[in-house]
């Protein structure tokens, strides 16, 4: 019933802002997953989205935009669609209660279809929107012009006379063009994977069929699966192989061989390191942190707007650091804003709601509250009364047990808990009765690159809010031997991106012993005012936690950055390699003085893309896909390759390229897969990456699913390759 009204269509207001609403129809396209809306007076213009985008519905005033007009319209009419990746939010108003419901239970069921369906049915319906956009005169029929426009339309220039050969043979009506069943013929005719039955007939004997003990052989050679391959390939049989004769034979047919293959078993990155699988029970100092920068930003820091929205989305992505730059606001109320500049103002009080309500979400691990406190003593005691109170329990008060301890607490010991991290008065040791208020520098980012670093003066501390410091003290840094002699574990410090990497690169090896005991935390540079990021992977090096990127600005950055914590179960934090916790002389420029150095050879054979994306929607245009493999690792580590490019097939691309590697520090590396249409006249266009830890690399025939460049899953786009890692017997 719910579809119906939908696919009837209403006119919805959309709102912007408090003066920005305008009434906009609505309707459900016939497909059941695109909803298009236009204007009254847009003419022939109009959007449309696809359902599958939308990840959830909020009900009533739960965005900053309809909580701005909320005396206007009552939270019966109200909702927002909340999209997957950056795409702002959608703030909508019904006519009446009953039709605001429809829409919320409507969308939300069209959301709940999309997320149940398996992977035939995704191909299906992947088949059917196809057949509804080539079928122009919308007869339910396809004949060969519509067909040769559908290639185009699918990233593919195919010869005429062969084009002409596949249609004829799905034509099994001899009508002149392809009716429902037909259509679906030539599909399958055009998909056919003639790269994996090669693979599936080096291992076939009669060709049809793998029996139970080839299939274990492909296991054990090619997939390099060792002794659970006899038992895995009865389970994958069980799993993915579509014919009940095949199972009874225990055999898998090719059919069943595909669906494997581009399962998640199939994929590149290990199904297993996708699970929480690390201990939690070491010191936090001991893990990479996911970490964000000028959080309330969601665009640069000079104009961008400031909102709780950018909050949510940070810690929905499994962000474990957050950041809050607060300045005195009318009224005696704490405003977070990037202090000297146009972006707009939220209040405190509200960003610590939102931290509390999203705050373990997406992981039960520890968050790190961030301060970057610019407030006059009243307004501190002002916060600490805030986070006192709207957090309650969530919030660290004092050390666990009572007990201060020679090293930090694990994120297991932490679950559930916010930490402060700011100035503190003294020190956790201590039991001196402290004054009121003390002095002592006010900004955590006083280094030059800051921008109110010129502004900087001395700053009284309210004991309220020093008092709900425990474990994250910001301190100065002076030098790593200093810390060595006389910091305590509970104190951290704060670099800019450029201090950091020169610590990095003169002293790596006492950067990795500093953060093998203490917090680091690094921060783009105030130069960066379109909100741009530094590449974290130099930092990760020399074991900095907390390396804080704008989670908002996708791009290289962001992409290692959802590499690395892709795993552990996106729970926002990895644990560092054995080498980087305890006493190893490990120096990332010089890997190789190391004790345990050994390096590995990484092989990988590209072999093909399947239904890769387009670049220019324009119906002709077709794209000339090439892959680049990129390492990012220790210094010595850094390498691309790439292969040639394919003229005019973006739908099934063949390479058959392989592209060789030396890892010298496996543990570090990450390996990222770039598709792009290339250019001879100007700069390739990217259509989509994927980044895997080296160490999360499923070796074999594997399929790589892409991302966008917003990290959103790009439909039945991949990568068919061949990973080989093998240790290096002699010096390359």
């Amino acid at each position: 019933m719910d579809l119906q009204v939908m696919k009837a269509g209403a006119m919805l207001k959309k709102v912007k802002s408090k003066s920005w609403k305008k009434q906009r129809h609505f309707r459900l396209q016939e497909d059941g997953r695109t909803i298009w809306y236009k204007s009254r007076w847009a003419g022939t213009g109009h959007s449309t989205f696809s359902v599958a985008d939308v990840e959830v519905v909020r009900e009533g005033h739960q965005s900053e935009v309809l909580l701005s007009v909320a005396e206007e319209f009552p939270a019966d009419l109200c909702f927002t669609l909340v999209f997957r990746g950056r795409r702002g939010n959608l703030d909508l108003v019904a006519e009446s209660p009953s039709e605001a419901q429809a829409w919320i239970r409507g969308v939300r069921k069209l959301i709940q279809n999309a997320e149940s369906m398996d992977d035939k049915e995704r191909v299906d319906q992947w088949i059917w929107d196809w057949f509804q956009k080539a079928d122009k005169n919308k007869d339910g029929r396809m004949n060969f012009k519509e067909v040769r426009t559908l290639l185009k339309m699918m990233n593919m220039d195919m010869n005429e006379e062969y084009a002409l050969h596949l249609f004829t043979l799905a034509d099994k009506s001899k009508s002149g063009c392809l009716e429902n069943e037909e259509f679906v013929q030539f599909y399958k005719i055009l998909t056919e994977r003639k790269d994996m039955r090669r693979v599936f007939q080096d291992y076939s004997r009669d060709g049809q069929t793998l029996t139970l003990a080839e299939l274990k052989d492909f296991l054990m050679q090619e997939q390099q699966e060792g002794e659970r391959s006899r038992e895995h390939a009865q389970e994958l049989i069980d799993r993915y192989e579509p014919s009940e004769t095949a199972k009874k034979q225990r055999a898998m047919s090719i059919d069943g061989f595909q669906m494997y293959l581009v399962s998640p078993e199939g994929a590149i990155l290990d199904p297993q390191r996708l699970t929480l699988n690390q201990d939690m029970s070491r010191p936090l100092s001991h893990y990479f942190i996911c970490s964000s920068h000028n959080t309330y930003l969601m665009e640069d820091q000079l104009r961008g707007q400031s909102s709780q929205e950018a909050y949510i989305q940070a810690l929905k992505r499994g962000c474990r650091c957050v950041e809050v730059d607060c300045w005195d606001g009318p009224n005696g109320e704490p405003v977070v804003y990037h202090g000297h500049t146009f972006t707009s103002k939220i209040l405190f009080r509200d960003v610590i709601t939102t931290l509390g309500e999203y705050a373990f979400k997406a992981s039960e691990f520890p968050v790190i509250l961030s301060l970057e406190n610019h407030c006059s003593v009243e307004q501190q005691r002002v916060m600490a009364q805030l986070l006192d109170t709207i957090l309650g329990d969530m919030l660290l008060r004092e050390p666990l047990d009572g007990l201060v301890l020679q090293e930090l607490p694990s994120p297991h010991d932490l679950k559930g808990k916010i930490l402060l991290k700011a100035k503190k008065i003294g020190g956790l040791e201590e039991s001196e009765t402290l004054t009121d208020e003390a002095t002592d520098e006010v900004s955590d980012e006083a280094e030059p690159e800051s921008p109110s670093a010129e502004n900087l003066s001395k700053s009284k501390f309210s004991r309220e809010l020093s008092d709900l410091v425990v474990y994250c003290k910001s301190v100065h840094f002076h030098s790593f031997e200093y810390s060595r002699l006389h910091s305590k574990c509970y104190e951290m410090s704060s670099f800019s991106e450029s201090k950091a990497r020169k610590l990095a690169k003169d002293t790596g090896t006492e950067f990795v012993h500093h953060n093998s005991r203490q917090l680091s935390r690094v921060y783009p540079s105030g130069m960066r005012t379109d909100s741009s990021n530094y590449n974290p992977q130099d930092l990760w090096n020399v074991g900095c936690q907390i390396v804080a990127l704008n989670v908002q600005t996708a791009g290289l950055e962001m992409d290692l950055n959802d590499g690395l914590f892709s795993q552990n179960g996106c729970c926002g934090y990895v644990l560092k390699p054995d080498f980087m916790m305890n006493d190893d002389s490990f120096d990332p420029e010089r890997p190789q003085d190391w004790d345990g150095y050994t390096s590995l050879q990484l092989s990988i054979q590209v072999i093909s893309g399947q239904q890769l994306p387009k670049v220019n929607q324009k119906e002709g245009s077709i794209v000339d896909p090439l892959v680049r493999v990129e390492i990012y690792g220790v210094s010595q580590d850094q390498a691309k390759q790439e292969t040639s490019y394919i003229d005019n097939n973006g739908f099934n691309p063949l390479w058959n390229e392989t592209l060789n590697f030396i890892i010298h520090v496996p543990e570090l590396a990450l390996v990222r897969f770039v598709v792009e249409d290339y250019d001879k006249a100007s700069r390739n266009d990217f259509m989509g990456q994927f980044t895997v830890p080296f160490t999360c690399i499923q070796p074999g025939y594997r399929h790589i699913h892409l991302l966008s460049k917003d990290g959103t899953a790009i439909p039945l786009s991949t990568l068919f390759v061949n990973v080989k890692i093998s240790e290096v017997t002699t010096e390359v």
